[in-house]
């Protein structure tokens, strides 16, 4: 049994069954789905090897939840920009990007929920001002959008063709022009410190 402290952990078998070590069962996909909703921390592990497996658990997970009816969360736009990330030199901030959105999302939804329950059985004008908190969710995601489109704006070598009235036939640079790297990259380092400030206050 796991301490109480401690995460539980499911093993994995070559035959693809998963056992859970607190309970002493085998379990499924679904029931590891319910543990996560549940608020259990388990960690996965290869029964021969030892090696954790949790994160490939958890994606597999999501793309059963994703291929049920009904339960998509997942727009196509978004799947095609995470999967274009992949390899690409923003991929270093993408994922501390998604958990510090999810991370504020999940502070605000308990609020969110206790709205709604109120709503229910009251008049329709009642209801009509849920519509303020749902465009409270939507201008945090906006600005959580807006802030990460700057951060990947600090990683792109050169401004779009045209931009600012500029030529796209580039011009023969000088050297006061050509930026030192030092400076560059302590400047990068306060803006993405100055995205995670933001985020928290805004969380």
């Amino acid at each position: 049994m796991a301490a109480k402290d401690e995460p539980i952990i499911i093993k994995k078998y070559a035959n693809r069954r998963l056992y859970n070590t607190g309970t002493s069962t085998y379990v499924t996909l679904e029931d590891l789905a319910e543990m996560v909703k549940k608020g259990e921390d388990f960690t996965v592990q290869d029964a021969k090897t030892g090696d954790d497996i949790t994160h490939p658990v958890l994606t597999q997970i999501i793309f059963e939840l994703e291929n049920k009816d009904g339960q998509n969360m997942l727009p196509i736009p978004f799947l095609r920009q995470l999967i274009a990330f992949y390899g690409d030199q923003m991929q270093m901030i993408v994922p501390s990007f998604l958990e510090q959105s999810m991370i504020a999302f999940s502070k605000e939804q308990e609020r969110f929920r206790e709205q709604m329950k109120g709503a229910l059985g009251k008049s329709p004008l009642d209801v009509m001002k849920m519509a303020t908190p749902i465009k409270a969710l939507e201008e945090q995601t906006r600005r959580n959008m807006e802030m990460f489109q700057n951060a990947m704006r600090l990683f792109t070598p050169f401004p779009p063709a045209g931009s600012n009235g500029a030529s796209a036939v580039p011009t023969e640079p000088t050297r006061k022009e050509t930026p030192e790297k030092p400076d560059d990259l302590q400047e990068l380092k306060e803006q993405i410190a100055a995205m995670q400030r933001k985020l928290d206050t805004m969380s």
